[in-house]
């Protein structure tokens, strides 16, 4: 593909490297055939936003979407740069593609990104209509497709957004003071933070341990932005089950609400067959 606005390389730290027992963890990570504790993929989404400002401009925080499919790991401070295509509309929907490469050509990430409104033909909307029948759950086996949580409250403080404004690849001025949209903006990392209790909520059936990695993000604004500081109620549905050779695959759709809807997180996620006793 050819790119039409590319971005700085940039070294993303891996945040969560404290947290013994993870995928982010050197020890634990290498125990299951990494290179060493990666760096969350809602992290690398960080760095679209500021290409994607220059596309969609600040509607891009109203009605955009960014949907990403996670192909490579990466470790701390690994180099990376994301790149788009030239925009192309559908109806109301403006598209690019965006991938995330490595310096040596490798893609860490691909997919889609809209502004304009609901994409049914997203990356991550496209791969769920087609996700392959399962073969075995074990780990996963108490789940339902069409299994739904209760609100919750959902809430990011300013101390969660200021510690990842300590290291974070594009710090946007949005993110740091208030602004046009009346609050501080929230990066993907805490967007995705703010989904937590519903997601959590949709699992509580599923017994540790596993070690469990983000396969695939989707960010969707609907009456955006998300805001630090703000009480949103959220809930969710699964939405999908599935597996690998070596991962089992959860998908689950949430939504965040005011009066209105504020943001939905389409998200699935891979828990390592080989990090859990029921595939001893």
């Amino acid at each position: 593909m050819q790119a039409a606005i590319t971005g700085e390389w940039r070294r993303p730290v891996n945040t969560a490297a404290h947290q013994k027992g993870g995928i982010h963890d050197d020890d634990t990570a290498t125990d299951l055939g990494f290179r060493g504790g990666t760096v969350a993929g809602a992290i690398h989404m960080e760095q679209f936003p500021p290409l994607l400002l220059k596309m969609f401009g600040a509607d891009f925080w109203q009605t955009g979407t960014l949907s990403m499919y996670f192909r490579s790991a990466t470790v701390d401070r690994e180099p990376v740069r994301c790149l788009t295509t030239e925009p192309e509309r559908v109806g109301n929907i403006r598209r690019t593609n965006v991938w995330m490469e490595k310096e040596d050509g490798t893609i860490v990430a691909s997919g889609t990104a809209s502004c304009g409104g609901h994409d049914e033909k997203s990356e991550l909307r496209r791969k769920l209509e087609s996700i392959r029948p399962i073969s075995e759950l074990r780990i996963l086996k108490n789940l339902k497709v069409g299994a739904r949580c209760e609100d919750q409250r959902c809430f990011v403080e300013n101390s969660f957004l200021d510690a990842q404004l300590g290291v974070i690849t594009e710090p946007l001025s949005c993110y740091k003071t208030s602004n046009e949209f009346s609050g501080r903006v929230l990066p993907v990392t805490q967007v995705v933070r703010a989904f937590d209790p519903p997601e959590v909520a949709l699992i509580t059936e599923v017994e540790p341990p596993f070690v469990g990695l983000y396969g695939a993000i989707e960010i969707e604004f609907i009456n955006g932005p998300v805001l630090a500081e703000t009480e949103y109620k959220g809930s969710g549905e699964i939405v999908g089950l599935s597996d690998s050779p070596q991962t089992e695959i959860l998908w689950r759709d949430s939504i965040l609400m005011t009066d209105k809807p504020i943001a939905r997180m389409l998200k699935m996620d891979r828990l390592m067959k080989n990090s859990s006793p029921r595939w001893d």
